[in-house]
This record gives C-alpha cells, sequence and structure tokens, in this order.
C-alpha cells in the first residue's frame, strides 16, 4: 500500500488528476466484443470505442504492452504503443497497479493469435487504486472475506458478478410478468406500529419523535389487502422484510419478498400463476439447470406429502415431537418432507393454528386453503385464499393472543385497524408471498441463502 501511496503521489506532482469527476461516451466491453468477435486472426479496423474498468493483467516489453481491462460486461485486451502513445503516456501506462481504473480510447483489431482487442489512441486515469486487488484476480475464496467485503468478491469472481446481474434480471422479468397482467406495483410502510402478517418475531426500534416503540415490518401481507379493500383489486410489492430469527443456509433476518393479491381469485388461481409465473422467468433469464419449471407442478396434500415421505398419516398415527398437533405437522413438513422435494412441488390444506390469515377449507374441517411451493428442497412460496370475514379474523386474532400468553413467542398481535377495513368488505381474494433470494438460490444452483444476497447478515 505505501508503495501505491508512492505512486498516487508522484502522479499528482505530474499534474495527473488519480480521480477525476467524470469519463463520458464509455461503451461496455460486452458491446464491442458483440460487434467484433468475427473478426479474422490479425484484421484491423477503424471502429473507434472508449472503454473504462478496471486493470486486471498485464504484460509485454520494450515498447508495446498488453492490458486486460475488465468491466460489469466482459474483459478486453488492450494494446498500448510507446509509439502511439508518446513516451511519457507510454510510460505512465506501464507504470499503473492492478486493481487502478481506466479509460482507453482505441480502435479494434484481432490479434495475430486470434483475441479481440484495442489498439489504444489515448487513456485516462479513473481512479488509483490504493490497495492491492485480491489474489491478483485469480479468485477470491475465503468465504467471511467474500461475504464481509463484497466488493472484492465481485472485483475477484466473475462468476459473482454474474449471479448478481441474473439476480436483477430475475426481479425485472417478475416486474414486467405482472404488469402485464394488470398488477400494481405499490410500496407499504416498512417501520409499522404494529407487525404482522406471519408468525415470527420483530424487530424492534424507537421512534423519537412520537415517542413509542415501532417494528420493521415482518411481510407486507395486512396492509396490501387494505388495498384490496380500497378497490385496487390487483396489487404487488416488491421489497424487504426483517425477521428476527437466527441464521442459516436458508434464512437472513433482512430479505426480499414478493408479495401479490389478487381480488376474485382464490388459492387455486394463485398456484396457476405461480407456476406460469416462475416458468417464465426460467425463460427469460436462460435458466438451464436441472429442474423443469414447465407447468403443470406436481401437487399434493400437505396429508399427502407427509405419508409419502414418512409413512405416517397425520390424521391417524402418533406424530412424534412436541407441542400441538399442528406444530408437530409442521416439523414433520419442515425436517423430514421439505428436503426431499427437488421438482416443483405445491403442498396444499394446512392446519387452521398455523395459518390465521387463510381462508377455512371448503371441504376439510380444521383445515384452511393455503399452499406452500417447494423446489430444490426448500420452500419458497406461500399463499392462500384470503381470510375475509371479520369476526373469523377476530376470532383468529384472539386465539393468536391466547397463544401468546401461553408462551409462543411467534404469534400474530391483535391488529384492529386490519379487521376494521375487513368490516368494510374485501372481495374473495388470492395472495402469495414469494421469497426472492430463495428463488435466485432455485435459478442460480446456489445452496447458501448468503450467496444471493449482496451483503448478508454476519456474526462479529
Amino acid at each position: 500500500m505505501d508503495d501505491r501511496r508512492a505512486k498516487l503521489e508522484r502522479l499528482r506532482e505530474r499534474g495527473i488528476d488519480p480521480f477525476p469527476h467524470e469519463f463520458d461516451g464509455v461503451t461496455p466491453i460486452a458491446d464491442v466484443h458483440a460487434a467484433h468477435d468475427g473478426l479474422e486472426a490479425g484484421e484491423e479496423t477503424d471502429a473507434a470505442y472508449r472503454i473504462a474498468g478496471r486493470i486486471a493483467a498485464r504484460r509485454g516489453h520494450g515498447g508495446a504492452a498488453f492490458l486486460d481491462l475488465v468491466d460489469r460486461s466482459g474483459k478486453l485486451q488492450v494494446h498500448a504503443k510507446r509509439d502511439a502513445l508518446g513516451e511519457e503516456s507510454f510510460d505512465t501506462i506501464t507504470s499503473l497497479d492492478l486493481g487502478d481504473l481506466i479509460g482507453v480510447d482505441g480502435t479494434a483489431f484481432k490479434s495475430r493469435r486470434g483475441e479481440l482487442s484495442l489498439r489504444a489512441s489515448g487513456w485516462s486515469l479513473l481512479a488509483k487504486s490504493l490497495r492491492a486487488p485480491p489474489e491478483k484476480f485469480h479468485g477470491l475464496e475465503d468465504v467471511e472475506t467474500r461475504y464481509r467485503h463484497r466488493e472484492l468478491d465481485l472485483i475477484a469472481n466473475e462468476d459473482v458478478r454474474e449471479l448478481f446481474i441474473l439476480r436483477t434480471r430475475v426481479v425485472r422479468a417478475i416486474r414486467r410478468w405482472l404488469d402485464e397482467r394488470g398488477f400494481l406495483e405499490v410500496e407499504t410502510p416498512i417501520l409499522q406500529p404494529l407487525y404482522g402478517g406471519a408468525l415470527a418475531r420483530p424487530f424492534v426500534t424507537h421512534y423519537n419523535a412520537l415517542d413509542r416503540d415501532f417494528f420493521l415490518r415482518i411481510a407486507d401481507e395486512l396492509y396490501l389487502k387494505r388495498l384490496i379493500v380500497g378497490g385496487l383489486e390487483r396489487v404487488y410489492e416488491i421489497g424487504k422484510d426483517f425477521r428476527n430469527e437466527g441464521l442459516s443456509p436458508k434464512h437472513n433476518p433482512e430479505f426480499t419478498m414478493l408479495e401479490w393479491y389478487e381480488a376474485y381469485a382464490d388459492y387455486e388461481d394463485i398456484a396457476r400463476r405461480l407456476e406460469e409465473l416462475i416458468a417464465h422467468v426460467a425463460a427469460d433469464v436462460g435458466y438451464e439447470g436441472p429442474i423443469d419449471f414447465s407447468p403443470p407442478w406436481r401437487r399434493l396434500t400437505l396429508r399427502e406429502a407427509i405419508k409419502e415421505t414418512t409413512d405416517l398419516d397425520i390424521e391417524k398415527d402418533e406424530l412424534p415431537g412436541e407441542g400441538t398437533w399442528a406444530k408437530r405437522v409442521d416439523a414433520l413438513l419442515s425436517k423430514r418432507v421439505e428436503p426431499e422435494l427437488v421438482r416443483p412441488t405445491f403442498v396444499f390444506d394446512y392446519p387452521k393454528e398455523l395459518s390465521p390469515f387463510a381462508k377455512d377449507h371448503r371441504s376439510r374441517p380444521g383445515l384452511v386453503e393455503r399452499f406452500e411451493c417447494f423446489a430444490a428442497g426448500m420452500e419458497f412460496a406461500n399463499a392462500f385464499s384470503e381470510l375475509n370475514d371479520p369476526d373469523e379474523q377476530r376470532a383468529r386474532f384472539e386465539q393468536q393472543r391466547a397463544d401468546e400468553a401461553a408462551g409462543d413467542e411467534e404469534t400474530q398481535p391483535y391488529d384492529e385497524d386490519y379487521v376494521r377495513a375487513l368490516e368494510h368488505g374485501m372481495p374473495p381474494t388470492g395472495g402469495i408471498g414469494v421469497g426472492i433470494d430463495r428463488l435466485v438460490m432455485i435459478l442460480s444452483g446456489r445452496s447458501s441463502i448468503r450467496e444471493v444476497v449482496l451483503f448478508p447478515a454476519m456474526r462479529s
């Protein structure tokens, strides 16, 4: 680092600004490749480009040098010659360090070895790197460093850059698909006076101006359904939720959710939409993995799914574990069944106790119209025929209050404002939450949520 700082001072002494304000007119490196990858070895062009990026490698001797320049879209070789740049400019560019950011003007050609290159006619220093890049761009493998310093991970590992570009494309494809079907993207409060919409513990913060505690939302659900009451009919939100829970390969306390709600639909309608959406997204981003997302997906009841994996009939057999029957059913699902569900699978019809916002099943007493969707051994979506009877919703809240008094830390608090909204009338509605992080895990073949979150939560 001392040597780099000394170079920084020498550049300033020579009147070179190591941190200029701008560099207009840059062409992405991928666009240069797209236009000229078909050139023959040794073929020249007069096509001029301005590119910019980080120096990833440098080689050469005498009056010529080759530098590999990397931007978000790819890598391009730059050919610098003393007689083209002039003595001082050539000496300066060849004295730069790996990791320095530069801009280059030049013309495209194919080297005799067949590598597309840019013959430099001029260049500018854009940012002097005062720290050496990780492992000279040959890869950064230490997991702790990769997650704590994602900027280094992105510099060093091309596949990581490609992963987060994929994530952006997934979200963009989801938005476009929903927009085209008449859904309105909305924004609901992240900081809430009362949390709700899921069975989870919240993060608490103090709102000084109001002198009261507020909560980071654990779900978007209750506010979005109030918009259905208000007549917006089809709404969705993609945003951050927060749950004060442990870290695991599938859990990060800050995560991204898609939730959408559709009036006049039930959970069967939502299931059909989900399989169509995910198949579309997989095709849109060019997914080529082992999972077939083509509809229709496999459908099982919760009872069938558990019996298939464990040979236990949840309606007839004594179930292992502790807690209520419903909690033992849930434990069997998460611990025994979920890891076995590799191809996309809907699991329908859950115990009412686990689902305070789902409508009673129309033909199965004690159950509600809810499904979860699984793929690659994990749950990534949860949907209901939404409960719209305000009196029943009030009774469910009372039960949650009783469960909390009995020691359950993950209950839904009583939300009187939500019940009042339902009393104005909410039409039959289907709703769903889709975990964006987990969906990206599935589409990218990653096994840890920390791989697909740019800056995951880390222990001290």
